[in-house]
């Protein structure tokens, strides 16, 4: 028998698929921004040979490096995020607020790195999406 397998057989092709639906996205993104490689690498912050990998769907940038992606691209971080498969699209619930996640890319309060710090802590809190109904309010 070979125990050597780390990740489950159905968890890699679904991170390969958001791997290459990123680096697609990141793709066509810098491109209709008629931005080089070496101008969004410098824009973002991001060195041109790691910009290149993602784009090509070898590598999968953290949270801070999406956002920094985000800002250089001028679209929304949430956007990418759910790309890159840390965020789930799903229709708004009962609550019509911005999400969480938009709420902590909007704040002009933090900094790129205290973002990408909030966005793994909330994750780490919801995990996957819960189906408990906590907003009711019944009379």
């Amino acid at each position: 028998m070979d125990h050597v397998s780390k990740l489950p057989g159905p968890e890699l092709p679904d991170l390969q698929d958001h791997l290459h639906d990123l680096g697609s996205f990141l793709r066509e993104q810098r491109q209709s921004a008629k931005l080089s490689l070496r101008q969004l690498s410098e824009l973002a912050g991001v060195s041109n040979p790691y910009l290149s990998q993602i784009e090509r769907g070898l590598k999968k940038p953290s949270a801070e490096i999406l956002q920094q992606l985000a800002r250089g691209l001028e679209v929304s971080a949430e956007t990418l995020y759910v790309r890159a498969g840390i965020l789930d699209e799903k229709p708004a619930a009962a609550y019509e607020g911005p999400s969480v996640l938009e709420a902590i890319a909007k704040d002009p309060a933090l900094t790129d790195r205290q973002r990408a710090v909030l966005v793994d802590v909330y994750q780490s809190f919801v995990g996957t999406p819960q189906t408990s109904s906590t907003t009711s309010k019944e009379k």
